[in-house]
């Protein structure tokens, strides 16, 4: 018989170096995707539901900046983009205390983010969620959507809520500026 295993000390865990991306659409929206896989209770709120921007790990020798088109093309297949802010500081969540020693292959506490704000140049014909980079890497949504940058603390897991809060206020005047033209 063997005894359940001890979660790993939080404290001596460390942070995921992460992008993130704030894709947006010349009305100002902002691109999610829903996690695939992730059930949900039928008839579970919208709340309930797994959705979030695009983010990813940074490769080694990869600047954050690359780091971030290359996630946009691996879970989006968008390419047609135009760079509009960076997020001067990391933005930090946490896991929860259950999924910490499981999730992110075990090894770390949460992650540390760079947040990326680009605008869609291109066609929402080129985004597909189903078979992200030309069918090459593996779908991790399952459907995706337009939303306004203001919703998305509501719509994302509770342990990302005070991260994504942190992105909306820092990326708060971008919606109009996008309907402006930039």
């Amino acid at each position: 018989m063997s005894m359940p295993k001890t979660p790993p000390d939080r404290q001596s865990l460390p942070y995921r170096d992460c992008v993130g991306i704030a894709l947006f659409n010349a009305e100002g929206q902002v691109f999610i995707g829903r996690r695939q896989g992730i059930v949900v209770p039928e008839g579970a709120e919208e709340t309930q539901r797994p959705w979030q921007m695009p983010q990813g790990g940074m490769d080694k020798g990869e600047t954050a900046r690359e780091a971030a088109l290359r996630e946009l093309w691996e879970e989006t297949s968008v390419r047609s983009v135009r760079f509009i802010a960076e997020l001067p500081d990391w933005i930090y969540y946490d896991l929860p205390d259950a999924d910490l020693g499981i999730a992110l292959k075990g090894k770390y506490r949460g992650q540390r983010q760079r947040w990326f704000a680009f605008r869609l140049t291109g066609d929402d014909s080129e985004i597909d969620v189903l078979a992200p980079g030309g069918g090459e890497f593996p779908a991790e949504f399952d459907a995706w959507r337009w939303e306004d940058l203001s919703s998305l603390p509501d719509l994302i897991v509770p342990f990302k809520r005070e991260a994504y809060e942190k992105i909306v206020s820092g990326f708060a005047g971008l919606p109009e500026l996008v309907r402006q033209g930039a």
